[in-house]
């Protein structure tokens, strides 16, 4: 049922060596909503978004997806967006797509050529062949097109140019379920502000705010861009 707590990030704390990436982390994360992680580079986020996608397990405190420790279980059930191209190069879309189908059950191969065809990517052509941009967003279509419970998405429109930003955020906000959870991490404040729900303001591996958005904006009466520029300023 939407609104329930979907991932729980109980006390949770990570380090390299002397480096603390995380620091007694807590937070609960509701379906049906879409959040914001920000926070400045070093600031903790990569660390969390790998630890609840199973990538990173020894840290203390406890997470839970779907009140599943990550494991095999919990990784079927998260589609995540890296912020690095993962594809390899000289595949083909309809390679990978046949991938994705095979490996993921929840895979959706009728809402992937639609948002193919939505986003002008001829499946045809090579990864090798692709601008950085429609790299960008061949990666993010294989992701929303997976009908999962908790969506990662690491910068997902960071590598796009302006004009094209609008048209991956409607992807985004179109095609996810409407009781999963969708995490966004990323650095373009200002261009996904309208659609999150609530924001995680992470700094030394801390979290230093976690509200929802539209009470942040009535209360401050600022933008979360503004609040953000205002926490992280130099």
């Amino acid at each position: 049922m939407a609104n329930e707590s979907l991932v729980s990030i109980r006390n949770v704390s990570k380090s390299y060596g002397k480096t603390v990436a995380l620091k007694d982390v807590s937070l609960e994360l509701k379906s049906g909503s879409i959040v914001g992680l920000l926070g400045p580079n070093g600031s903790g986020k990569t660390t969390l978004i790998k630890i609840l996608c199973g990538l990173i397990n020894n840290y203390t405190g406890e997470v839970l997806i779907d009140n599943h420790h990550p494991d095999d279980y919990t990784k079927a059930l998260v589609s995540y967006l890296p912020d690095r191209d993962y594809l390899t190069p000289w595949l083909k879309g309809k390679d990978i797509i046949k991938t994705f189908k095979d490996f993921y059950a929840d895979f959706d191969e009728k809402r992937m050529n639609e948002l193919l065809a939505r986003l002008n990517i001829d499946p045809n052509r090579a990864v090798k062949e692709l601008s950085k941009g429609t790299l960008e967003k061949l990666q993010l279509c294989l992701v929303m097109s997976r009908r999962a419970k908790v969506y990662i998405l690491d910068e997902p429109i960071g590598g796009v140019d302006p004009a094209a930003r609008d048209l991956i955020i409607n992807t985004i906000i179109n095609n996810y379920e409407p009781e999963s959870l969708v995490i966004i991490a990323t650095h373009l404040i200002s261009e996904v502000e309208s659609i999150l729900n609530s924001v995680i303001f992470l700094n030394n591996g801390e979290v230093v705010l976690f509200d929802e958005a539209e009470s942040l904006r009535t209360r401050e009466n600022k933008s979360i861009d503004e609040l953000f520029r205002e926490e992280f300023k130099c």
